[in-house]
């Protein structure tokens, strides 16, 4: 069966059981891509942030955010950081306040939410992010 038929039979509604099945009779290639979507690298916005599954440690990720602050000219205001979790907040010329918050989830993945003003900018995030990558 394939990737387009399995998400159909979830997408329809005809029960999560029914989906555990077959993804567990399946072969490996359906399982592998279903994974491949689910892990390190999606990128989803979601409430005004984006929210990134990072394949990078906490350090490396760290690192790479205060990187795209210097890249993006923005202004560091505050920052603390242990090594489970880190918040970074820095603001633009216009005065948008720009918020990162760091996650440990592995010792080689990091979760990164990246919020720009109080309601969030869905663009501007997504430029922010893309300049984090590049530093990883």
């Amino acid at each position: 069966m394939s990737f387009v038929a399995l998400r159909r039979l979830l997408v329809l509604g005809s029960g999560w059981f029914a989906g555990i099945l077959l993804l567990a009779t399946t072969t490996g290639c359906v399982a592998v891509a279903v994974g491949a979507a689910a892990g390190a690298g999606a990128v989803a916005y979601q409430r005004g942030s984006l929210i990134s599954n990072e394949s990078a440690g906490m350090d490396a990720t760290w690192s790479a955010c205060q990187g795209a602050v210097k890249r993006l000219e923005f202004e560091e205001e505050s920052a603390s950081k242990d090594a489970l979790e880190g918040t970074l907040e820095a603001r633009s010329a216009t005065g948008r306040t720009i918020t990162f918050k760091l996650r440990r989830i592995t010792e080689k993945s990091t979760e990164l939410r990246i919020r720009v003003g109080m309601f969030g900018d869905e663009h501007m995030a997504r430029e922010v992010h893309e300049a984090v990558r590049k530093s990883l």
